[in-house]
């Protein structure tokens, strides 16, 4: 489609549609259910990058950025960027043992609702069938359409299948190797590297970077309706408004022709002083980090299950599955979904250590589920010692929880509170439910452990409701309290 048909499309959908490419009329757009109710994803960042399996998912990049660590082990392993480019690792990314359904059984598993893989990052490998590029992974790699193999498995498995799009930092993701004798420069492969643009600052991207990356951003709605489409950063570039406010009134009328509730999630990344969408126009996530306080609006954080790398690396630095239980939990108690990211190995294989961490998760969720699925905030988030910087990058350092946090959350008239460790003495203290706050006025019929059918001691005094927990643990890690007034 060239890009006068492709304006014409555009144009067509959007008159024929309940919301006009305005950001007051987007400003009318209603978080879906799904979304509001699944609280758990699972992201997926897998490409080329994943041969090399060194540094982190930024590789491609790196690689060319001369005295970076990146770029001293590709001299060392792989030879100059001349003759071994980022090019040369696609005959390697064979993808030789996928298996989409396995992967989505293995997500069902672990608890997700939806599942968000990546079908173009910031290296411009599209790990689709696009007509745009001859640098898809059916050309070329895997020769399969990976996304659309994964979409047909998530769907099978029940659960919600959306999509992240990377390609806006393409302009410029590859320019260090215009700096450095490599591969980027030959005009052989130009349509891969891209505009490598050396100073993206004073040099935005033009109509045709523009246009081409709408077109492409069209093309994977078409043709593979996802009903969440994540955007990074630096869609926050002035130059980007007018084409995402036209595509978020193209995708959330094509939604409603297919009666499909769907996402967009959107940063703030580095540019403080601006949003790429208006408030309340799509969904605000905040990567590797979280919120301090409850946000009116439903929100949404992303991170890795490792800390060095959101891809495979052969040195994997993990989190805990206590610490991402203690997230999730208070990421929902704030009005938040987790979006957390695995990176399977290139030859389509899912580390064990990230599959046995995920089925820990769902093992933890088949028991406390209730609480955390189509749950909504209470009226504080929770209280304890542990308390969450504000904003995005601030989940570097490991977070021990204890059994002194509690985080809140209700469905209907019954309130959940889970403490996110075990205590050591077998009883729990939850202060903000002392007779005298006020935050629960009424008077407490039942307290009840999730998981287990042994009625529990407790006591509600000025103090807070002290409740004596049972010997038997029903779960690993965090414990939820049910209470019923």
């Amino acid at each position: 489609m060239n890009g006068e048909a492709l304006e014409q499309t555009i144009q067509r959908v959007i008159a024929s549609g309940p919301f006009a490419a305005t950001w007051e009329s987007l400003k009318g757009y209603t978080v879906p259910a799904w979304y509001e109710d699944g609280k758990f994803g699972i992201f997926i960042h897998w490409g080329p990058y994943a041969v090399p399996a060194f540094d982190n998912e930024w590789y491609p990049r790196n690689m060319y950025l001369k005295d970076s660590v990146a770029y001293k082990h590709h001299l060392a392993t792989y030879g100059p960027q001349t003759t071994f480019g980022y090019k040369d690792f696609l005959p390697l990314f064979k993808a030789e043992h996928f298996d989409p359904d396995a992967w989505a059984t293995l997500f069902q598993r672990a608890g997700a609702k939806y599942v968000v893989p990546v079908a173009e990052h910031h290296d411009g490998f599209a790990m689709y069938d696009c007509s745009f590029t001859r640098w898809n992974a059916v050309k070329m790699g895997p020769r399969r359409d990976v996304l659309g193999e994964l979409a047909a498995a998530i769907r099978r498995q029940g659960l919600t299948f959306g999509l992240s799009y990377h390609r806006a930092e393409h302009w410029w993701f590859l320019n260090g190797g215009k700096d450095i004798p490599s591969d980027v420069q030959d005009p052989r492969y130009a349509d891969f590297y891209g505009p490598a643009q050396i100073d993206p600052a004073n040099h935005p991207p033009d109509t045709a970077f523009l246009g081409d990356w709408l077109a492409r951003l069209i093309e994977l709605v078409e043709q593979y309706q996802p009903q969440l489409v994540y955007f990074d950063w630096w869609i926050e570039q002035p130059g980007f408004q007018s084409y995402l406010s036209r595509f978020a009134a193209y995708y959330y009328n094509r939604a409603a022709q297919w009666n499909q509730g769907v996402v967009i999630n959107y940063k703030q990344g580095d540019f403080k002083d601006r949003h790429a969408f208006a408030e309340g126009s799509a969904v605000y996530d905040i990567e590797r980090g979280q919120l301090s306080e409850i946000l009116p609006r439903f929100w949404q954080s992303d991170t890795s299950i490792l800390r060095n790398s959101w891809c495979h690396v052969a040195s994997p630095d993990y989190k805990t599955v206590p610490e991402l239980i203690g997230n999730l939990v208070d990421i929902v108690s704030k009005n938040g979904a987790l979006l957390l990211n695995i990176g399977p190995r290139a030859d389509g294989t899912i580390p064990e250590q990230d599959a046995e961490m995920l089925r820990s998760i769902g093992r933890w969720l088949s028991v406390n589920g209730e609480a955390i699925y189509a749950s909504r905030p209470w009226k504080v988030f929770g209280e304890g010692p542990t308390r969450m910087a504000n904003g995005s990058f601030t989940d570097a350092s490991k977070r021990e929880f204890t059994s002194q946090d509690i985080r809140f959350t209700t469905r209907g008239e019954t309130l959940y509170a889970t403490f996110l460790a075990w205590p050591d003495n077998g009883s729990v203290v939850i202060t903000s439910l002392a007779e005298q706050t006020g935050l629960y006025p009424a008077s407490i019929l039942k307290v009840e452990l999730l998981g287990s059918d042994e009625p529990l001691s407790w006591v509600r005094d000025a103090a807070g409701l002290r409740v004596e927990l049972l010997a038997a643990r029903p779960c690993e890690y965090a414990g939820v309290l049910k209470i019923t007034a």
